[in-house]
């Protein structure tokens, strides 16, 4: 008996690895169970249009296509016809030039409000709260309000301008075609400054006052704390501004159109606007995928190149 009994019994180890084992593959499934609603969501509304994008961008694909079905592949004759496009061309320096004007303003201007705000004052929510409502209004109104402002007989910018002798005579904001994009520029700083003031108001609360009365003791002044102290604490909540702010603009495409519709003479053209042209005036949804594509690859391209670049200097600041 007690022979048999030694045989049948398992070993103690053997058990434990065994409970061990069972413990984690029970994890596992717990993980998986949490996290697959939303790995379902993102390829269902993600995953599946990205694909099914870049397919189509092979496609001789025409408004036929969504009744009959039929969309023959036709190689790289999209792309081609992409990028002998001069008007593809010209909207790519635009998206530069937009992109990069746009989030250099917000980004200075927000963060000096930021700073600005910082201090306690009276009234000091209240106007933060005034400051918003560029952000809450929706794109597409508030570029209607600034053609308004910016028609070059009736715009009240302009009367201020002439009245104030700042300028001899009206300016051509909207239809002049080297002052169109600029005037894009500014009318999309106004909207994102409130959101970058936001951000970076709530990262500058989260520094300890400590650190700044401890350079203020050492002979640092007020640039000098906020060069050595301020911006490198500062710096995960300028990521993230930065990476959501080129996001946000670089395929804008609601005030372009509500505001110039891509002129005068092509001046104001982004890649948005050539996607939304290409797909829904010319229907040729082949050639606004390929665009779609390469503003999905841009994108992806400088947040992985932004976020490794901060990375980087994050370890090395360690």
């Amino acid at each position: 008996m007690t022979i048999t009994a030694a045989v049948q019994a398992p070993p103690a180890g053997s058990t434990a690895a065994g409970s061990a084992g069972a413990h984690r593959r029970r994890d596992t499934l717990l993980r998986w169970g949490f996290t697959a609603p939303a790995v379902l969501y993102m390829l269902a509304f993600f995953g599946y249009p990205l694909i099914r994008n870049v397919v189509m961008s092979f496609q001789h694909y025409t408004p036929r296509s969504f009744f009959t079905g039929e969309s023959p592949f036709n190689g790289f004759d999209n792309w081609r016809g992409v990028f002998d496009n001069p008007l593809f061309t010209g909207s790519l320096w635009h998206t530069l030039v937009f992109t990069l004007g746009s989030l250099l303003g917000q980004f200075v201007l927000g963060l000096a409000l930021a700073v600005f705000f910082s201090r306690r004052f009276r009234l000091s929510g209240f106007v933060r709260a005034v400051l918003l409502l560029p952000w809450l209004v929706p794109m597409v109104v508030s570029a209607v309000v600034w053609r308004k402002l910016l028609d070059q007989d009736t715009g009240v910018i302009n009367s201020l301008l002439t009245n104030l002798h700042i300028v001899p005579s009206p300016v051509s904001w909207l239809s002049s075609p080297g002052v169109a994009l600029l005037s894009a520029i500014l009318v999309n700083i106004w909207i994102g400054i409130p959101f970058n003031m936001v951000i970076l108001y709530g990262g500058l609360q989260e520094i300890p006052r400590d650190l700044h009365e401890a350079a203020a003791l050492d002979g640092a002044g007020a640039w000098r704390t906020f060069r050595s102290v301020t911006l490198p604490l500062l710096r995960p909540v300028v990521t993230v501004v930065l990476v959501l702010g080129f996001m946000s603009t670089v395929k804008i495409l609601d005030l372009i159109l509500a505001l110039t519709g891509g002129g005068p003479a092509d001046s104001t053209q982004t890649l948005g606007t050539v996607t939304y042209q290409l797909s829904f005036q010319k229907l040729d949804f082949g050639q606004g995928a390929v665009v779609g594509d390469i503003l999905i690859l841009v994108s992806a391209v400088f947040a992985v190149l932004y976020l490794r670049f901060n990375r980087a200097n994050l370890g090395q600041g360690k």
